[in-house]
């Protein structure tokens, strides 16, 4: 079985039309679905910064040279506490290929070589079993539960919390 070709890059024009259909088609981003989103506001976006800005981004994930999904981050906290909160959502057919659990890891390491934050966090359903073993194979350990965090599907959810320190293997 051949590898997967995983690499990050920066978000193109001619990616617009994956981020509308993130926003616009109902299970397409698996449990990160949150319902619908303006569909122009990915364009608006990219007109803006590329996604590129200080304080959020996203990167696009390519797998064997097709866009496959993104990755994103934004800044928590404040001050000398800031550090990075990051998420992935991959298009369904380049789930379980171990895509995700790639490109987390070259985020990670983008955001450790290009920031000062100490710690990068990621969250995740509790039944979002995959997501979970893909955080612990790029070396997120598991901090707690966070009850009713997340508003999705008519209810209040449970969002469990993953920390990466600097220097964490």
């Amino acid at each position: 079985m051949n590898k997967t070709w995983v690499r990050l890059r920066p978000v193109v024009e001619s990616d617009l039309g994956m981020f509308r259909r993130f926003v616009t088609e109902p299970g397409l981003a698996g449990p990160a679905w949150s319902g619908y989103r303006e569909p122009t506001g990915p364009a608006r976006r990219f007109a803006e910064d590329g996604f590129l800005g200080e304080h959020d981004g996203r990167l696009m994930v390519e797998a064997d040279e097709t866009a496959a999904g993104f990755v994103s981050w934004e800044a928590s906290g404040s001050g000398w506490s800031r550090y990075w909160s990051i998420g992935i959502i991959l298009l369904p057919e380049w789930r379980g290929r171990g895509v995700g659990w790639r490109a987390q890891t070259l985020l990670c390491d983008y955001l450790f070589a290009n920031s000062a934050a100490p710690r990068i966090e990621a969250r995740t359903q509790p039944e979002n079993i995959p997501e979970q073993k893909a955080l612990e194979k790029v070396g997120f350990l598991s901090e707690g539960i966070l009850r009713s965090a997340e508003f999705r599907d008519g209810a209040w959810r449970d969002v469990l919390v993953y920390g990466k320190l600097r220097g964490d293997r």
